[in-house]
């Protein structure tokens, strides 16, 4: 009867949490009222793998590091590391007061502290072929086995790479690098997804998929701010309404406290075309917006052992130069996008990133008439006699693409558009099955490493993402001499040396260095942007 009275009790606070809409209940709760579009797909850090489910996770656990707002590597619960000087062995001394949240499964139903077992167990599972993670690529050729993973004791964890990776720090911030505690995982086994146990500012209340998800403060969490115990909120209530423009006049009537990203249906209602708030909503809340470390571009296959590229004009170094000078970024980002985003002249890296130099890496302006000698000077003046190429897209992205389309007109190349649901051109280009398409690659964490290794040779299709088939000997050598690189200057000098000749070579026509935009209503403060757009919310304060 008694658990039956506090289950009637928990349920009934429940709903007293969830049904504030924007506003805070009677006992001035503070709860953060956001939407999401999709359905969050797992809670599970082995399965962090789309920002819906990154954003709630990275609300529950914690790592050993975390990234601040400039992508700088920080303590979280390893306080200090040290690397030998191989850079193979990495050496981690962890707090010993932060313990895992409340859950019946735990001796006397309270969460037990973290030792550096819990990190062995966490992160053999992301490479154990039953577990089957979709993050088992940040640790699979990086070490041996189970062995690579050892506690020391208590409060020292030591990982053992087969070669040196040095942006592995960085990826060591990634959710998929949460821990997680043994005995609850292997209790509810896949089900562990909706029955989340960490260590992070909020604790997993109640989820009802494609409903709604609550998250509620973990009143022994361990960071503080000064003296003051995080998070500063009471609760987080997600809901799942799909229609963006229904979730954004929830938003305009105080319901949600958040808005992420601004879409084109609603886009010119919000932001004139310099990309400033109209009058409309001037005041009435607030719009922020940073580097997202994302670059958008088109994709052309070099590979000429591929038979849709032996004929294709698209070969030529020249033609390919002349596409990227023909585009008019600018005037793109201007009117497609309200100047959400800024113009790729400065190389594949995207501005936001740790190391990026606009000075450094020479990329293409927009410049018609050396388009049209470039163009000339391959055996094509105005496009005479060039055979019509297929530019390859997807629905989202029809009006970009229809833009590019309509620039390489006006020096002569004609493209015909080509448009497949998101999926089916993905399953294209990772076959090598289209020729000239559209494409985006998102950092999954903040090092040039990541970007650079879609053209490494060994990377290419179908072992890696190398889709353009660029390969180069005096590349993948500059790529394999960084990961013996420690120094980040000096690794960042490589990273320019080969930038600069992707650019020159112009497998890709980068064509934006996308932005991050996140909307608040004005009684919210504490929240941090950074270029990964990863939503952290343990310092954000509701008035």
């Amino acid at each position: 009867m008694r658990r039956i009275i506090k289950d009637i009790f928990s349920v009934f606070c429940l709903i007293i949490i969830v049904s504030c809409k924007g506003k805070d209940d009677n006992d001035g709760k503070k709860v953060f009222n956001i939407n999401l579009d999709q359905n969050v797909t797992s809670l599970d850090p082995a399965f962090a793998r789309n920002q819906n489910a990154i954003w709630m996770i990275n609300q529950l656990f914690n790592g050993l590091v975390q990234v601040d707002k400039n992508l700088n590597t920080m303590p979280c619960i390893a306080k200090t590391w040290t690397i030998s000087k191989d850079n193979l062995i990495y050496t981690f001394k962890l707090r010993d007061d932060v313990f895992f949240q409340d859950d019946p499964l735990f001796k006397n139903g309270k969460g037990r502290k973290v030792v550096a077992e819990d990190f062995a167990y966490s992160f053999y599972r992301l490479i154990d072929p039953k577990i089957a993670s979709s993050g088992g690529w940040i640790f699979s050729d990086k070490v041996k086995d189970a062995t690579s993973f050892k506690a020391l004791n208590d409060t020292t964890f030591q990982i053992t790479l087969v070669k040196p990776f040095p942006a592995f720090m960085q990826l060591l911030t990634a959710q998929y690098c949460s821990v997680v505690p043994k005995e609850i995982v292997e209790h509810y086994g896949k089900d562990f997804r909706n029955h989340p146990v960490g260590t992070g500012p909020f604790k997993f209340k109640y989820w009802k998929e494609d409903e709604i998800l609550v998250l509620l403060k973990n009143e022994n969490y361990w960071e503080k701010d000064g003296n003051t115990r995080l998070p500063y909120l009471d609760a987080v209530k997600v809901t799942f309404i799909s229609d963006k423009q229904s979730a954004f006049m929830n938003f305009i009537k105080k319901e949600l406290d958040f808005f992420n990203s601004v879409d084109g249906s609603y886009r010119d209602d919000i932001l004139t075309k310099s990309g400033k708030m109209t009058s409309k909503y001037k005041g009435k809340f607030q719009l922020n917006r940073g580097p997202y470390l994302c670059t958008e571009y088109v994709g052309i296959l070099v590979d000429t052992s591929k038979a849709l590229v032996k004929n294709s004009p698209l070969r030529l170094k020249k033609v390919r130069q002349a596409v990227n000078y023909a585009i008019d970024r600018p005037k793109l980002i201007k009117y497609l996008r309200n100047s959400i985003g800024t113009p790729a002249t400065s190389g594949f890296i995207p501005r936001g990133m740790p190391g990026f130099d606009s000075a450094r890496v020479k990329g293409y302006n927009y410049n018609p008439a050396l388009s049209a000698k470039l163009l000339a000077e391959a055996g094509f003046p105005g496009g005479k006699g060039m055979p019509e190429v297929t530019l390859s897209t997807s629905t989202t992205y029809r009006d970009l693409i229809e833009f590019i389309q309509g620039e390489l007109a006006n020096i002569g190349i004609k493209a015909k558009v080509d448009v497949s649901p998101s999926a089916s051109l993905r399953d294209l280009m990772a076959k090598n099955e289209v020729n000239f398409f559209r494409g985006s690659w998102i950092a999954d964490y903040p090092d040039g490493e990541n970007y650079l290794s879609v053209f490494y040779s060994k990377n290419r299709v179908p072992f890696g993402p190398n889709y353009t088939g660029y390969f180069n000997d005096k590349f993948d050598k500059l790529f394999e001499q960084s990961y013996f690189e420690s120094d980040a200057k000096k690794r960042y000098e490589l990273y320019y040396q080969m930038d600069n000749m992707v650019m020159e070579h112009s497998s890709v026509v980068p064509i934006l260095y996308d932005q991050a935009v996140v909307m608040l209503q004005n009684n919210i403060s504490g929240y941090m942007m950074n270029p990964l757009s990863l939503m952290v919310l343990k310092r954000v304060k509701k008035r």
